[in-house]
Formats: structure tokens, C-alpha cells, sequence
């Protein structure tokens, strides 16, 4: 594995961990020690080489798909990312339970499976918003226009929506 690369799935591994909520050691106690805080820690400054299987299992660990950790094909990282899609969860509990009801409860599913109930804001991913438009029944494009309406996204959220359809 390139230097560079290994810096890179670093960069992805620390930044699901931070999206958690969890510092290195925090990864050691939820894993109840079969992730050592020095193990992850040098597998996210990209000093130590992570096998496929363990990868796996730490994205298994993370509730997140592997792919979701492996760097992206651009040339040195050089394309900026979409912005990510966050929920504001406290905003989203006055927004009537006629129009959210859907949205509460694919949003309190993935509390629950990732055992993240910080309760202020959730990150949902372009699928995530893929599924919720099935289920409302309109385009991605569309319920984004309806969730900033809300105050439930970020007026950002447009770009990733259009960075997705490209």
C-alpha cells in the first residue's frame, strides 16, 4: 500500500471515528478492547498497514460500509468533497408529524443502528436521501428543497444533491 494512500484511508478511518463521536480510546472501550486505541490510532496516520479483513471488520465495527472507508479514485484527493447531509434533529421534532413522520422514523432507525442518539444532528449519507425521496414519493433534488424548507438540512445540502447527479 502507497504511503499516500495509506494516509488517505487513514484520513477516512479518523474521520468516521469523529463523526461517532469516539476518540481512541472511546473505540476501545465500545469494543470492549478488540480495537486498540494504539492500533486505530496508527492505522489513521497511515503508519501501519491495515489488512482487507480487519478494514472489514472495523467498518463492520463502524456500521458503515467498507467502501465508505476506502479513498476516493481522484488524483491525490484533489476534487472537493461533497458536503455531507446532516440532519438537524432538534428542528425536525417541531416540523408536524403529518409531513415527518417518515423522515422521525428512518431517522431514529439509524440512531438505533448505530447507536448514536445524540439527539442534536444525525449525517445521513446520498443513499440515505435516495430512499427517503422513494418514500416521500419525490426526486432527491426536490425533498432537499423540502427539508431546507423545514430547517431540517442545510441550505449546503443543494450541492451534494448536485455533485450526486452528475
Amino acid at each position: 500500500m502507497s504511503s499516500e494512500y495509506a494516509k488517505q484511508l487513514g484520513a477516512k478511518l479518523r474521520a468516521i471515528r469523529t463523526q461517532q463521536g469516539l476518540s481512541l480510546h472511546g473505540v476501545e472501550e465500545k469494543s470492549q478492547g478488540r480495537w486498540k486505541a494504539v492500533v486505530v490510532g496508527s492505522y489513521e496516520r497511515g503508519d501501519r498497514a491495515v489488512t482487507v479483513q480487519r478494514l472489514a471488520e472495523l467498518a463492520d465495527f463502524y456500521g458503515v460500509p467498507v467502501q465508505e472507508l476506502l479513498p476516493g479514485t481522484t488524483p491525490g484527493g484533489a476534487a472537493e468533497p461533497p458536503p455531507k447531509l446532516v440532519l438537524d434533529l432538534e428542528r425536525l421534532a417541531h416540523v408536524p408529524q403529518e409531513k415527518a413522520g417518515p423522515l422521525q422514523r428512518y431517522a431514529a432507525t439509524i440512531q438505533s443502528q448505530r447507536g448514536d442518539y445524540n439527539g442534536k444532528v444525525l449525517s445521513i449519507r446520498q443513499d440515505d436521501l435516495r430512499t427517503l425521496a422513494v418514500i416521500y414519493d419525490q426526486s432527491p433534488s426536490v425533498l432537499t428543497e423540502q427539508l431546507i424548507s423545514w430547517g431540517v438540512l442545510d441550505a449546503e445540502a443543494r450541492r451534494a444533491v448536485q455533485h450526486d447527479e452528475l
